[in-house]
C-alpha cells in the first residue's frame, strides 16, 4: 500500500523538467504529418483542457464523414460510456469503430480513449474493443495524469491531491465507486486488477519521470520501440511538461510505425492536438444580457460535489429545487413530484432567479454494478424531464457531473454538435450550443463532479452573474 506524500516536499525532491520546449516538437510533427484525432469520451468532461474543438453527440457515417472534411486537427464523440453497462458499451465501441473506418475512406486517422483521471471506467474493455475493429495496437498508453484536478503520477502510483498533500488513489472515495471502483494505486498493479491478470503488473511498461524529464522526447521513443509488443505503458507525469515530452516521444515512435493507442485523462488530449488550455473565458464571452435567471443541474455524488453544493448555497441567493432519489424510484411518486419541479423550475427562471436543480445527497445503491448503474440512469432520466420541461431560455446552464452533463446535452437540451468555446476555471469546459438545440447559443458549462475545490461552484455562478 502507498502513503500519502507531501506535496511540496514531493515536488521539490524530483529531477529539474526537460530543458526544450516540448510542445513546439508536437506542432511542428502535426503539421508535417495531419491527422484527424477522435477522441472517444465516456464523458463530456474530457473536453475541458482545449478550445476550438467540435464535439458530436452522435455518429452516423454521414457526420463522421463532414468532420474528415472539416479543418480543425481533432473532433469529440460523447459516447457517455460511464453510464452504460460493459455489454452496451461495448457494442457502441464496435459500432463506432467501424463507422470511422467508413467515413475515413483509407484516410489516417488516430484514436483516444478519454476517460476519467480518477481511472473510473470501461476499461481495458473499451480498448479492446476498437483493437477489435480497428486493428491490433503495438501499445497501449494509461495516461492518467490531469494537473487541475489534482491528479499526478509518480514513482508509478496515482495520486489525488488533497490540500497539501498527496493521497494515493485507492485511498480516496472516488476508489469506491459503486461501478468502477478499484484497490490498487500503483497503476502497475491497477492494469493487472483491471485486466483480470491478463496483464501482470511484472508486464506492464513504465515511462518513469527520470527517464521523461532527463532523456525527454528521444528516450520515450526508444523505450516504447523495445517495448514488447502488446504492452501496456504506464505515464508519470506532474506536469504538462512532463506529458508533451511523452506525447512527442509517442509521435516519433508512430513515425516508424508503431500502433499506439492511448487510454488517457484530459491533459494526454491536449498536448496530442499540440495545446495548452486557453485563457480563462472572460463574463461576456459566455452570457448575454437577459432578464432570466440561470440554471445549475447537479447529479454527481461524489463528496466534493455534495461539498461545493453546500458551499453554493451559504453564498448565494438561489431557489432550490431538490429532487427526492427515493421518491423518483417509487413508481406512484415519480411523475407528480417531477411536475412539481418542472412548475417550480418555470417559475424560478421566469422571475429572473438562478436555480438549482439538484438530487437529494444520500446514494441509494445496490450490491451489483449493473443495479447500480440503473438506478443512476433513473435519477438522470429525472432531472433530464424536469430540464426538458423549461420553457424560457436560462441565462447560463451549468451541469455538475459527467453522466449529468452528457444527459442533460443530448437528451434535454438536443445538442448534435457543439463548438468548446474554452475553459470558465481550470478543468471546467464551456460549450456553446449548436443551431439545431432547443437553445441555440446558449452558454453551456459542463462541470466535472470532482473538479474544484469547495467554492468553485460558486465562483462560476459568481462569473455568469
Amino acid at each position: 500500500m502507498s502513503a500519502p506524500l507531501d506535496y511540496a516536499s514531493t515536488m521539490a525532491s524530483l529531477p529539474a523538467p526537460w530543458p526544450d520546449d516540448a510542445l513546439t516538437l508536437i506542432q511542428s510533427t502535426n503539421a508535417a504529418h495531419p491527422q484527424k484525432v477522435w477522441i472517444l469520451d465516456d464523458d463530456p468532461t474530457g473536453t475541458q483542457t482545449i478550445g476550438n474543438v467540435p464535439v458530436l453527440t452522435h455518429w452516423s457515417v454521414e457526420a463522421l464523414a463532414a468532420e474528415f472534411e472539416d479543418p480543425t486537427s481533432a473532433c469529440f464523440i460523447l459516447t457517455n460510456s460511464r453510464g452504460l453497462t460493459a455489454e452496451l458499451s461495448r457494442n457502441m465501441h464496435r459500432q463506432i469503430a467501424r463507422r470511422l473506418l467508413r467515413a475515413a475512406a483509407g484516410r489516417p486517422f488516430s484514436i483516444i480513449s478519454r476517460s476519467d483521471s480518477t481511472l473510473r471506467g470501461h476499461f481495458p474493455l473499451e480498448t479492446d474493443c476498437l483493437a477489435e475493429v480497428l486493428g491490433e495496437f503495438d501499445l497501449t498508453i494509461i495516461a492518467p495524469y490531469f494537473e487541475a484536478g489534482g491528479r499526478f503520477t509518480l514513482g508509478d502510483v496515482h495520486y489525488v491531491r488533497e490540500g497539501d498533500t498527496l493521497v494515493p488513489a485507492a485511498e480516496t472515495p472516488f476508489a469506491l465507486d459503486a461501478v468502477f471502483g478499484y484497490k490498487s494505486s500503483n497503476l502497475c498493479d491497477w492494469v493487472q486488477e483491471k485486466t483480470e491478470a491478463r496483464v501482470s503488473a511484472e508486464q506492464v511498461v513504465s515511462l518513469s519521470l527520470n527517464l521523461i524529464r532527463r532523456e525527454g522526447p528521444g528516450g520515450v521513443e526508444q523505450r516504447l520501440l523495445e517495448a514488447p509488443r502488446g504492452s501496456v505503458v504506464i505515464v508519470n507525469a506532474v506536469t504538462a511538461g512532463d506529458i508533451e515530452v511523452v506525447t512527442a516521444g509517442i509521435l516519433a515512435a508512430e513515425r516508424t510505425g508503431l500502433r499506439i493507442i492511448a487510454r488517457s485523462a484530459a491533459a494526454f488530449v491536449a498536448a496530442r492536438l499540440g495545446q495548452r488550455p486557453p485563457p480563462l473565458l472572460a463574463d461576456s464571452d459566455m452570457v448575454q444580457p437577459s432578464a432570466n435567471g440561470g440554471l445549475i443541474v447537479a447529479g454527481s455524488y461524489v463528496p466534493k460535489t455534495t461539498a461545493q453544493l453546500t458551499h453554493l448555497l451559504a453564498h448565494h441567493d438561489l431557489d432550490h429545487i431538490e429532487l427526492q432519489v427515493s421518491q423518483l424510484l417509487d413508481g406512484e411518486l415519480r411523475d407528480s413530484v417531477i411536475l412539481r419541479a418542472i412548475d417550480r423550475l418555470n417559475s424560478a427562471i421566469r422571475r429572473g432567479r438562478n436555480t438549482l436543480l439538484s438530487t437529494s445527497r444520500e446514494l441509494v445503491r445496490s450490491s451489483d454494478a449493473v443495479t447500480n448503474i440503473s438506478i443512476g440512469n433513473e435519477v438522470s432520466r429525472a432531472l433530464i424531464e424536469v430540464v426538458k420541461g423549461l420553457t424560457s431560455r436560462p441565462r447560463f446552464l451549468i451541469a455538475k457531473g459527467g453522466i449529468t452533463s452528457s444527459d442533460v446535452a443530448t437528451q434535454a437540451l438536443g445538442i448534435k454538435r457543439a463548438m468548446v468555446r474554452g475553459q470558465i476555471l481550470p478543468g471546467i469546459p464551456v460549450w456553446a450550443c449548436g443551431t439545431e438545440t432547443r437553445f441555440p447559443g446558449l452558454s453551456y458549462i459542463v462541470f466535472p463532479g470532482n473538479v474544484g475545490d469547495n467554492a468553485a461552484l460558486a465562483t462560476a455562478v459568481s462569473k455568469l452573474t
